[in-house]
């Protein structure tokens, strides 16, 4: 199985969410999972990692995860053409390079155009890319298989149906 995640913040609080499916092609998940962390720690620049990782980490406790072979993050596996690791690197390393881990970011990360480390990709009839990282995999293998996922758009549409259970209003943390 493979696992899409992304976390969205709000006030004191931030929600994860995880979108589970068997196949590349897909256009159903298998399952969505939710978390909630408190108080997540600040942004700091050129560090995301640091704030999205501990609620990642958090979601996936929710998922047996010795039946994901991928994982799927929204972001970049590396930021820089040198490969300065980034949120996907983290979260490879987090499982001891067992899950191989990918990276889609709707947009370019400084310079970071550098083939070895990120491929564009074009979907539907978008003149605009998605940029494709990996780590655990080869970057051409991360790239079709984003490419193929289900949907006739730019963003494929479990990703997007991603996005939007994340940023959904309504799910808040029980207050004591």
């Amino acid at each position: 199985m493979i696992i899409a995640v992304d976390v969205y913040y709000e006030e004191n609080q931030a929600k994860s969410v995880g979108v589970i499916f068997q196949n590349w092609e897909d256009s159903t998940p298998l399952d969505i999972i939710v978390s909630y962390t408190e108080n997540p720690q600040a942004y700091e620049p050129g560090s995301f990692y640091k704030r999205e990782l501990p609620c990642i980490q958090e979601l996936l406790k929710l998922t047996d995860m010795s039946q994901i072979h991928t994982i799927v993050v929204d972001g970049y596996v590396y930021l820089d053409q040198e490969g300065k690791p980034g949120l996907g690197h983290y979260v490879y390393t987090n499982f001891s390079g067992r899950i191989p881990v990918i990276g889609v970011a709707k947009n370019a990360f400084h310079d970071n155009d550098n083939e070895a480390f990120v491929k564009k990709i074009y979907r539907g009839t978008s003149t605009k890319p998605l940029y494709i990282t990996s780590i655990g995999m080869e970057l051409a293998a991360a790239a079709r298989h984003i490419q193929r996922m289900y949907g006739d758009y730019r963003f494929p549409y479990l990703l997007k149906l991603l996005d939007k259970h994340t940023k959904e209003a309504g799910d808040k943390l029980p207050q004591n």
